[in-house]
């Protein structure tokens, strides 16, 4: 059979010879498939300056759906998505001038990311109607009976082990 080369951008194997090889990587398929994976990696800038250049896609805009998907020469981007990456634009601008003025910019700190993951938490809380029960033990179907259990595995006695009189800890 020989051996085979597999393409990682389009995700297809073919026999690789030079000619098929050749065919390939200066196929129309493979060179856009290449760049859509090298797209998911530029910066927000060069992103946001080829987006302002292309005019609306109407089709897109009229019912959000586009027969062309990324290989649509319009844009596909609202007043809002462009809004908000303009913005990453300039956060990213400014941040890279505070580097070069050399200012301390101390990374986001484990205080700062509980605060944020509490208020999402009690977001989600208040959301739910109903409050979370927490989900009662289930002992696992296949396992021994209780009482066959190893005392490690045993539940304690309601009011906890008898701790003997003469007991020291070492």
């Amino acid at each position: 059979m020989g051996k085979r080369y597999f393409c990682d951008y389009c995700d297809r194997s073919f026999q690789d010879n030079l000619h098929n090889r050749k065919k390939h990587l200066n196929g129309v398929q493979h060179l856009r498939a290449k760049r859509v994976w090298y797209d998911l990696f530029r910066d927000a800038a060069a992103i946001l300056q080829e987006e302002q250049t292309k005019k609306p896609c109407r089709k897109f805009l009229q019912t959000g759906q586009c027969d062309f998907g990324s290989n649509c020469r319009f844009s596909h981007m609202t007043e809002q998505d462009l809004e908000k990456l303009s913005a990453q634009v300039q956060g990213e601008k400014r941040l890279k001038e505070l580097q070069r003025e050399g200012a301390d910019i101390p990374p986001g700190t484990i205080e700062d990311w509980l605060d944020k993951r509490a208020q999402r938490l009690s977001a989600a809380r208040s959301n739910s109607a109903l409050p979370e029960k927490p989900a009662p033990f289930q002992y696992p179907p296949g396992w021994p009976p209780v009482q066959e259990l190893p005392p490690s595995l045993q539940a304690p006695p309601p009011g906890g082990w008898p701790v003997p009189p003469n007991l020291q800890w070492g």
